[in-house]
């Protein structure tokens, strides 16, 4: 198979609302450029406030689904998710025992997330006694780990005795995943020889919707694509970590994670690479040299939903004025500056629209020709600025534009100060993207050169 495309299959429910399930399957495989095939099990009506109906299908337009894909060709792994039923599961694992399916991935979906039953008790006991036994991996949570193992999980040891009960049930292997633990997410990773806690930061405090589909999926197109189940697991931790960074709101409720997230990030950096390389042209056209500070000036882009100084794209060793032109030593890169992410990271606190920055010197003649262009205008003191924030090193800036934000009530377009010991007045103009910050910018720089 090393000249044709990994393929993996999902035997799972249709998720409506497109955060979980089948859909969340695909989109997961393809990100990590496995090709996916489908089986669908069920039918839920939900949304992202919750599950409002299920409709299992008929067990024998389930079984034809699932036949008409084994007999084509054998997938290099396959996931089962939620199956409803116990006469559904009963012919998936005859299914899959009589076509000798390897790496098989079990996701034991009983509940939703929102706490719907979706697999009756009886599929329960099913599960365990026919599809366990072909497992190459189980992905419980805490509550479905309980209730295959028929223990009371409360701490490590609990978790422990628990994936030593699902390895005698017949699967290879067990990941109890720790998404609902307090504190750190801790998974465990059990098969008979050994056993891995795998840990990670938690990445968000809403819980969004779709990680246990996704990260068995992710787990699943590993194995297709040839890796050790511990490698596959390691690999999908950090996947559903970057899914989950990219989270989306598309409802009223629960956010969802994003399998192609990561895809979306790539195309958005070469799209903000693009755009400030366009906005450092047009300015060097228009030679802005005269509005550069003396200790020079940068500017930052940040990515949608950003969450760190990785997510910045600025100039490392800043915009360099040479009279009226200007020029940069570096090329753009993410993360190149750490003041100017501190800048942009904190507006994007109070408005996540508001993502780019770009700071000019300040003059009692550039302020007023902000107020003719009838700019919103904020501002701080660094004489208030607490000492345990003026000894630390970058913390000062997200101090001033927090503080300004505050006494403002809402992000404006421009935050200035009048500077201090050893640190220059300054005016940094705010703006949603690119094109309007460069705009804002042009417009001051208009107005200026009939001044001078």
């Amino acid at each position: 198979m090393s000249d044709r495309t990994a393929v993996a299959l999902t035997i799972a429910g249709s998720d409506s609302g497109g955060g979980a399930g089948i859909q969340a399957d695909l989109k997961t495989f393809s990100a990590l450029g496995v090709f996916g095939k489908t089986v669908i099990a069920s039918i839920t009506s939900q949304n992202t406030l919750g599950v409002q109906a299920v409709d299992d299908l008929p067990v024998e337009t389930v079984a034809s689904q699932l036949q008409s894909i084994l007999e084509d060709d054998k997938c290099q792994a396959v996931k089962t998710g939620m199956l409803g039923n116990d006469q559904i599961v009963d012919r998936v694992a005859s299914l899959l025992k009589r076509y000798r399916t390897k790496n098989l991935v079990i996701d034991p979906v009983i509940f939703s997330s929102s706490g719907k039953k979706l697999l009756t008790s009886a599929g329960v006991e099913a599960m365990k006694s026919r599809l366990l036994p072909l497992a190459q991996l189980v992905t419980p949570n805490i509550k479905e780990a309980e209730i295959l193992s028929g223990i009371k999980i409360r701490g490590l040891s609990d978790r422990k005795r628990a994936a030593r009960k699902i390895l005698k049930l017949g699967a290879r292997a067990v990941v109890i995943t720790g998404g609902h633990l307090k504190g750190k997410p801790e998974d465990l990773f059990m098969d008979k020889s050994s056993t891995e806690i795998l840990s990670a930061e938690r990445l968000s405090k809403s819980d969004p919707h779709g990680t246990g589909c996704v990260f068995s999926s992710a787990i699943t197109a590993g194995l297709a694509l040839g890796w050790k189940p511990l490698s596959a697991v390691k690999a999908a931790k950090k996947f559903i970590g970057q899914a989950i960074l990219g989270e989306v709101t598309s409802g009223s409720g629960r956010a969802c994670v994003e399998p192609l997230s990561v895809l979306y990030r790539e195309v958005e950096e070469m799209r903000a690479m693009e755009e400030i390389k366009r906005a450092l042209q047009l300015f060097r056209e228009e030679k802005i040299g005269q509005l550069v500070p003396e200790v020079q000036t940068n500017i930052g882009l940040a990515l949608r939903n950003a969450k760190n100084h990785g997510d910045v794209l600025a100039i490392p060793g800043r915009i360099i004025k040479n009279g009226d032109d200007i020029f940069t030593g570096a090329e753009p890169e993410f993360g190149g500056s750490r003041h100017v992410a501190n800048i942009v990271l904190t507006v994007m606190r109070y408005d996540p629209q508001k993502r780019a920055v770009m700071n000019i010197k300040y003059t009692d003649g550039l302020l007023k020709i902000c107020q003719r262009l009838r700019f919103k205008i904020a501002s701080f003191d660094r004489a208030d600025e607490p000492k345990r924030i003026r000894i630390r090193e970058g913390s000062s800036l997200e101090w001033g534009t927090e503080n300004a934000l505050v006494a403002y009530g809402s992000v404006p377009d421009i935050i200035y100060d009048l500077g201090g010991i050893r640190k220059e007045e300054m005016i940094r103009v705010i703006a949603e993207d690119m094109e309007s910050l460069v705009a804002k910018v042009l417009a001051i720089h208009k107005l200026y050169k009939k001044t001078l």
